[in-house]
Protein backbone atom coordinates (compact mmCIF):
# COMPACT_ATOMS: atom_id res chain seq x y z
CA UNK A 1 0.00 0.00 0.00
CA UNK A 2 1.23 3.49 -0.55
CA UNK A 3 0.53 6.30 0.57
CA UNK A 4 0.12 9.86 -1.28
CA UNK A 5 2.92 12.89 -1.36
CA UNK A 6 2.34 16.19 -1.63
CA UNK A 7 4.36 19.08 -2.04
CA UNK A 8 2.94 22.66 -1.30
CA UNK A 9 4.12 25.92 -1.33
CA UNK A 10 2.39 29.16 -0.05
CA UNK A 11 3.05 32.55 -2.50
CA UNK A 12 0.72 35.85 -2.13
CA UNK A 13 -2.06 34.10 -0.38
CA UNK A 14 -2.40 31.49 -2.55
CA UNK A 15 -1.29 27.80 -2.89
CA UNK A 16 0.40 26.04 -4.84
CA UNK A 17 0.54 22.37 -4.73
CA UNK A 18 1.45 18.99 -6.23
CA UNK A 19 0.23 15.31 -5.23
CA UNK A 20 1.88 12.12 -6.68
CA UNK A 21 4.37 14.00 -9.28
CA UNK A 22 1.43 15.23 -10.73
CA UNK A 23 0.58 18.73 -12.85
CA UNK A 24 1.12 21.65 -10.43
CA UNK A 25 -2.25 23.44 -8.93
CA UNK A 26 -2.33 27.11 -8.18
CA UNK A 27 -5.54 27.12 -5.52
CA UNK A 28 -7.24 29.14 -3.10
CA UNK A 29 -9.15 27.75 -0.28
CA UNK A 30 -12.47 27.40 -1.93
CA UNK A 31 -11.07 27.73 -5.99
CA UNK A 32 -8.71 25.98 -8.16
CA UNK A 33 -7.01 28.56 -10.18
CA UNK A 34 -4.88 26.90 -12.76
CA UNK A 35 -2.81 23.35 -13.36
CA UNK A 36 0.89 23.51 -14.66
CA UNK A 37 3.14 20.98 -15.27
CA UNK A 38 6.08 22.51 -13.96
CA UNK A 39 6.43 24.16 -10.79
CA UNK A 40 8.46 26.92 -11.69
CA UNK A 41 5.36 28.07 -14.08
CA UNK A 42 2.73 27.75 -11.02
CA UNK A 43 4.91 29.74 -8.84
CA UNK A 44 5.12 32.56 -11.78
CA UNK A 45 1.64 32.49 -12.55
CA UNK A 46 0.69 32.74 -7.86
CA UNK A 47 3.49 35.65 -7.99
CA UNK A 48 1.33 37.52 -11.31
CA UNK A 49 -1.35 37.47 -9.18
CA UNK A 50 -2.81 40.17 -6.83
CA UNK A 51 -1.94 39.72 -3.26
CA UNK A 52 -4.83 37.76 -2.02
CA UNK A 53 -6.17 38.72 2.04
CA UNK A 54 -8.22 36.93 3.85
CA UNK A 55 -12.51 37.89 3.88
CA UNK A 56 -12.11 37.41 7.74
CA UNK A 57 -10.34 40.69 8.31
CA UNK A 58 -13.19 43.15 7.05
CA UNK A 59 -15.62 44.89 9.14
CA UNK A 60 -18.97 43.17 9.02
CA UNK A 61 -22.10 45.50 8.18
CA UNK A 62 -24.38 45.62 11.19
CA UNK A 63 -27.18 47.82 9.18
Amino acid sequence: MSTAMMTKMHINGYDVLSVNSGPWRVCTQADRLGSFVSREEALAYAAALPTRRSRSGRPVNTK
